[in-house]
């Protein structure tokens, strides 16, 4: 029987969800991944780990949807990280620690990867060449790319040979696919955690080189932020955020660093360690509202993150579809029901939508390349369907001209395109 012929694979590894595409001799193919409800292409960027007497170290971990269900039986029991991408640049996050067992990003990363190439029941292995997703500028403050490119090269070194593309060029291959005359369009990706952008002027199909990237920008700004100010207005002031303690005889305010850190996705699993749940068990012995504090240290001892994440992103997406939505979360003591507006949300993201669009204005005149003259933008990921990022556009090149589909496959889906291309070293990042 004679052998099938090679094939290359792209894989988007997102903040939130992560995408694999196998390409053959042209044609690329989304991977079907396994889950509880059968198989899917978005394989949820998350992990969940418990205490299992039976596995070697007593701790055992799942992965994507398979991560969620089991931290849907037993929530106290599990440690549930999600976002764990955001932290790749982070100079200041040296590991996780889980069970009292320490992961740096490549080991969690690893285990991830594992786990999700189980779910694709061995489509995964035997590839000729991968291409791997990077943000064009990754997300955390002064994000350092050097060490991010170290732990990305440890994370994902099993599979062989891997070479990493900017996740926008990902995108625009993908969109080349889809059109027949020549263009220069502008991919806006928004993801989880970064907001990347890439010019890129588009050939006729046969040209000897289909895509060639004139510019790129990106911002660490991108869904998991817009989540971040919903918690900041509807939940914060709940657990005493704006509050004041009692420090001897003066009355101060309560730092902002463990607020910073709870509304992080990335972060606020990693609060329920014993010196952290300390430092906020006094705190809350000297707050002046020492209740609101005790509501804090309850929603991370009770592993609530994963619920407050879709109270979040139920009235997000509630928001997208009409102009009032309703936030509701219960837990830990806490309640909280709040009407919002669409008006009340875009507000409070309006100094996020102001970087974002510079970050655009940076694309633009790396390329050299006048709003005018861009053909098509296509706007991908997740966060792309918010209707002020979609505003953004509109508003600056017209209805006309705007292409979307495919938010979150379509990076993926290039990313195997170009692992098939000869010049690949024109497109690496």
């Amino acid at each position: 029987m004679p052998n099938p012929p090679p094939f290359t694979l792209g894989l988007d590894f997102g903040t939130t969800n992560s995408v694999v595409a196998m390409a053959r001799g042209g044609v690329s193919d989304l991977v079907p991944l396994a889950t509880p409800h059968g198989p899917e292409a978005a394989f949820r960027s998350a992990l969940c780990f418990w205490e299992e007497d039976k596995v070697p170290g007593g701790v055992a971990v799942e992965a994507g949807p398979w991560a969620i269900a089991e931290y849907l039986e037993f929530p106290q029991g599990s440690r549930f990280l999600q976002s764990f991408k955001s932290v790749a640049a982070s100079a200041t996050f040296e590991h996780a620690t889980v069970f009292d067992k320490r992961y740096r990003f490549e080991d969690l990363g690893r285990l991830f990867l594992d786990k999700m190439a189980a779910r694709a029941g061995g489509a995964l292995s035997g590839a000729a060449r991968i291409v791997v997703g990077r943000p064009v500028e990754y997300a955390g403050h002064r994000p350092d790319e050097t060490l991010a490119r170290r732990r990305y090269d440890m994370m994902f070194g099993a599979f062989g040979e891997v070479h990493y593309v900017y996740e926008p060029l990902g995108a625009a291959f993908s969109y080349a696919s889809r059109i027949t005359e020549p263009a220069t369009i502008l991919v806006a990706d928004f993801g989880g955690g970064t907001s990347d952008f890439s010019v890129v002027r588009i050939a006729a199909p046969g040209a000897a080189r289909r895509c060639e990237p004139l510019g790129h920008a990106g911002v660490g700004i991108a869904g998991d932020r817009f989540d971040a100010r919903i918690i900041d207005h509807l939940v914060m002031p709940l657990l005493g955020k704006g509050g004041s303690y009692r420090s001897f005889d003066k009355i101060l305010e309560i730092p902002r660093g463990h607020f910073a850190d709870f509304a992080d996705w990335s972060r606020l699993a990693l609060m329920r360690n014993r010196r952290t749940l300390a430092e906020l068990e006094k705190l809350r012995r000297s707050a002046l509202d020492p209740d609101a504090i005790g509501r804090m240290i309850a929603v991370i001892e009770e592993e609530l993150g994963f619920r407050l994440y879709e109270a979040v992103g139920q009235v997000k997406r509630d928001l997208s579809a009409s102009e009032t939505a309703h936030f509701h979360f219960a837990g830990a003591g806490l309640a909280i029901e709040a009407d919002v507006t669409r008006a009340d949300f875009e507000s409070w993201i309006a100094p996020d939508i102001a970087r974002i669009e510079a970050a655009v204005d940076r694309a633009l005149a790396m390329a050299a390349v006048e709003p005018a003259a861009i053909d098509r933008i296509f706007l991908t990921g997740g966060s792309s369907l918010t209707p002020r990022i979609r505003r953004l556009f509109t508003e600056r090149f017209g209805e006309a001209r705007i292409a979307s589909g495919g938010e979150l496959t379509s990076i993926a889906h290039g990313l195997a395109l170009i692992a098939e291309q000869d010049d690949l070293a024109a497109w690496a990042a």
